[in-house]
């Protein structure tokens, strides 16, 4: 057999890359393109977006707020910020929040109702030693809900995933305080906040994807 020349080898060479010139040509013609198109519009759907959702329904969102207190235990073990996750996380929003190191006489209204108690000198002397934040949630039932969110009053007693449940072991360094009713945490958001306006109304974006 003939062995081929080094111009003959150029040449096939040149009439091969001629080809595939021509073919990736053919393939990428505007007429190719539009073929295409048309084939993948006829199989597939277009995507939508969904529309704006139309407002919450902020009367069921203000339905309530309820008194949140992180006290000194949780804020020196730094445990505010997760406190707050919690409940923004389950959808509440903040309406007032401020961090005060409260004096013992203004303990002792807050706990008046346990004034009677054996407890109450250490409890009063406890919470006196460092700062508190102060925190008004508000959201649709936030006092009931709050309640669970914080676990049961005694740590042991409460269920893991809640703070109490993840974070506490002795009743007295149990984290934080909750109202445990509707009048309570009226009261003690005035006690804390004030009588005039203590918390701020507002809508956030994400309130239509909470509320229906």
């Amino acid at each position: 057999m003939r062995r081929l020349t080094r111009a003959e080898l150029v040449l096939a060479l040149l009439l091969a890359l001629s080809c595939m010139w021509q073919l990736l040509a053919h393939s990428t013609s505007p007429s190719r393109i539009l073929t295409s198109d048309h084939h993948l519009n006829s199989t597939t759907q277009p995507i939508s977006y969904p529309q704006a959702l139309p407002k919450a329904n902020i009367s069921k969102m203000a339905a309530e707020q309820t008194y949140i207190m992180i006290k000194p235990d949780g804020v020196q073990r730094g445990l505010v910020g997760e406190i707050i996750k919690r409940f923004e996380n389950r959808g509440y929003k903040i309406a007032a929040l401020k961090m005060v190191h409260a004096s013992e006489e203004h303990l002792e209204k807050h706990y008046k109702d346990l004034k009677g108690k054996s407890f109450f000198p250490g409890l009063i002397k406890y919470m006196a030693s460092g700062p508190v934040v102060c925190i008004v949630f508000e959201g649709k039932d936030a006092v009931k809900t709050g309640r669970t969110i914080l676990g049961a009053t005694n740590p042991l007693a409460s269920a893991p995933g809640t703070i109490r449940g993840d974070f506490a072991i002795d009743v007295g360094r149990n984290v934080c305080h909750g109202s445990d009713s509707v009048e309570s945490a009226k009261a003690e958001i005035a006690l804390w906040f004030g009588e005039q306006t203590p918390t701020i109304n507002y809508t956030r974006a994400v309130d239509s994807w909470i509320y229906e």
